[in-house]
Order: structure tokens, then C-alpha cells, then sequence
């Protein structure tokens, strides 16, 4: 029982990598971890740090809480989530200029 969080950790790394279409390679090269490394901490062999877990909950575009965000349990990553991560990623892509003005349209839609 002590090994299972890593094997459900591992299974939702896996399943968020595999959503967005990489690889263990390309996962790995946008944290900077070697594609082994991706691999073992899929499958639960590898105790990854929390540092770590952030480093690959950045590359996957999510927040280090979706990691646990297992399949079948209660909490899930809802539609409205994955929206608001997408626009994440795009805000952290963008210039100055262009958060603010989305800053500006978002606070007129709200």
C-alpha cells in the first residue's frame, strides 16, 4: 500500500502526458528530465520531489493539484479547469502589453 500514490501519481502524469500528445522524450526535454526518469515515476518507480512535481506540472500546463486528481476518485479536472489552464498557458506566452489588455476584456466580461 505504502508504493500506490506513486502508481496513481505516476498513471495521471501518464494520462495528462498522453492528452497532449508527448512522449516521455518530449516531456522530458521541456522539464529538463531525462526520458527514463519520466518513465519510472509513470510507473510508480520512482518517490519524485514535490520540486519535481512542480517542474512537470509546469511542462504539462496544469496545477500541481491536478497531478492528484486520480482517476475514478471524486475530484476531477472539469472541462471549465482544463479552459482556464489553456488560458494560463496562453497569458504566460503572451507580452506585457497583450496580458493586460486581456486583463482589461476579462474584467468587462465579468
Amino acid at each position: 500500500m505504502d508504493k500506490e500514490i506513486l502508481k496513481q501519481v505516476g498513471a495521471r502524469i501518464r494520462a495528462l502526458r498522453k492528452e497532449r500528445g508527448l512522449s516521455q522524450e518530449a516531456l522530458g526535454e521541456i522539464g529538463r528530465f531525462h526520458f527514463s526518469y519520466i518513465g519510472q515515476i509513470e510507473r510508480g518507480e520512482k518517490n519524485v520531489s514535490l520540486l519535481n512535481l512542480h517542474k512537470i506540472a509546469e511542462s504539462l500546463k496544469v496545477n500541481v493539484i491536478q497531478l492528484f486528481a486520480y482517476q475514478g476518485e471524486e475530484f476531477m479536472v472539469t472541462a471549465a479547469e482544463r479552459d482556464i489552464q489553456d488560458m494560463v498557458g496562453m497569458l504566460r506566452e503572451a507580452n506585457e502589453e497583450k496580458v493586460r489588455v486581456a486583463k482589461n476584456v476579462l474584467k468587462e466580461l465579468l
